[in-house]
């Protein structure tokens, strides 16, 4: 599924997966967040709601331009950075096109909308 993140008024596409999660993250849209850095790697937000997990791996590994959901803290996480080792609880939702990746580092607000 395509999506489109607007990063501070600027449009940003995107790819979900084919996850559960991913589906379920998709039926939360549209959402408008609030960003904040976390750890020089990612902006974080939180969701209105936890996601279904069901079938994801036990761990990933993010790479810069990665949307993910962390599970145990119920919120997104939006990758600007590549992430250390696999993470437990990490759970990949999609990746934003490639070229993008730079615009995540900055953005403070986020509006998340279906694709066309």
């Amino acid at each position: 599924m395509t999506i489109r993140l607007t990063l501070d008024g600027r449009p940003v596409d995107a790819t979900l997966n084919d996850s559960a999660a991913a589906s379920d993250f998709a039926a939360l849209l549209p959402l408008t967040l609030d960003l904040s850095d976390f750890h020089g790697t990612e902006r974080i937000a939180g969701l209105p709601r936890r996601l279904d997990t069901s079938g994801a791996p036990d761990a990933a590994r993010a790479r810069a331009g990665d949307l993910a959901y962390y599970a145990p803290w119920g919120n997104l996480a939006l990758y600007y950075r590549d992430g250390g080792s696999s993470d437990s609880g990490l759970v990949i939702l999609g990746h934003v096109a490639d070229g993008d990746t730079e615009r995540l580092a900055t953005a403070e607000h986020v509006t998340i909308e279906a694709g066309s």
